[in-house]
């Protein structure tokens, strides 16, 4: 907001020493010269924010509403927001950090995560807080509904990351980590053959043979049955796109890698982990993850 240019006090109609209404409140035009305009924050009532100002012109002084208060209360809102990240920062350096300072020191100098985990960009699931990664233990990389694309299909952020964990990291499993009420998988249900393009839908086609698996297997369930069923199907359809990389596929050859899928289900807070039988989804002809070693955590 620009500067505004002095008043003249003497003409100012503020400055005749009565006491002057602003907002149902009196004041005096003694108290106003001092103070500097400001919101003033107090939530007493629902009528919403009022403005103290000072020797401003008259027009400033008014009750704000509708979009303005809107915003005010967004602006305030973000400061509380970032407040509470603050106070999460200082807290970590000095009950993690400082108390574990020899490890993350270490840190400084290089990782060497066992995993690579790739996880849906969904707020409500954050790998590290299900599972209990600490920091250094696992390469992550966060996309919509948990997908991989096919070596086939091109450089994207995934197929990156994948590249650096497996050939740079050498970590020994790729984890991929599903969930229930998964926003992207309901995207791929409920997209239409000839729908309009856009980011999402070029991004969940990834997961097309996972919805086709489904409308044929679970076409007597209910919508809501179908997308659970997708949310477990694009998991092994991921986990076999991940064996369309040839340095991936190697190394699972060989032994050195396994792939893993899991599952969340935060509604009744359970958990379902699975590693790829190698051997067995090639004598499939890759077509169907054969699973081994499944577990289930409740």
């Amino acid at each position: 907001m620009a500067a505004l240019q002095p008043t003249s006090l003497s003409k100012h109609p503020l400055s005749s020493g009565t006491p002057t209404q602003i907002f149902g409140s009196k004041v005096q035009s003694g108290d106003l010269l001092p103070t500097q305009f400001r919101f003033w924050t107090s939530f007493r009532s629902k009528t919403g924010v009022k403005l103290k100002a000072s020797a401003e012109p008259p027009a400033l002084t008014r009750e704000l509403k509708g979009d303005e208060l809107k915003g005010i209360m967004e602006m305030e809102s973000g400061c509380d927001l970032f407040d509470k990240l603050k106070n999460g920062f200082l807290s970590f350096k000095s009950h993690k950090y400082m108390e574990n300072l020899e490890c993350y020191q270490a840190l400084a100098k290089g990782q060497a995560p066992k995993f690579m985990v790739i996880a849906c960009a969904d707020s409500r699931v954050c790998p590290s807080t299900i599972l209990g990664f600490e920091p250094g233990e696992a390469f992550m990389v966060r996309n919509v509904a948990n997908m991989v694309p096919t070596y086939e299909s091109g450089p994207s952020e995934t197929n990156a990351a994948l590249e650096f964990a497996v050939n740079s990291l050498e970590v020994e499993n790729v984890f991929i980590i599903g969930h229930s009420c998964c926003g992207g998988i309901r995207a791929l249900m409920s997209m239409q053959d000839k729908a309009e393009s856009s980011f999402i839908r070029s991004w969940v086609i990834v997961g097309k043979n996972a919805k086709l698996s489904t409308k044929a297997a679970a076409s007597n369930l209910s919508f809501d049955q179908q997308c659970t069923h997708c949310e477990k199907e694009s998991i092994n359809n991921s986990l076999l796109n991940l064996l369309t990389y040839p340095w991936i596929e190697e190394k699972v050859k060989k032994g050195m890698l396994s792939l893993h899928g899991g599952y969340y289900d935060f509604v009744n807070c359970t958990f379902e982990k699975w590693t790829l039988d190698y051997k067995g989804s090639i004598m499939n002809g890759k077509n169907r993850v054969v699973m081994k070693d499944r577990l289930f955590w409740c």
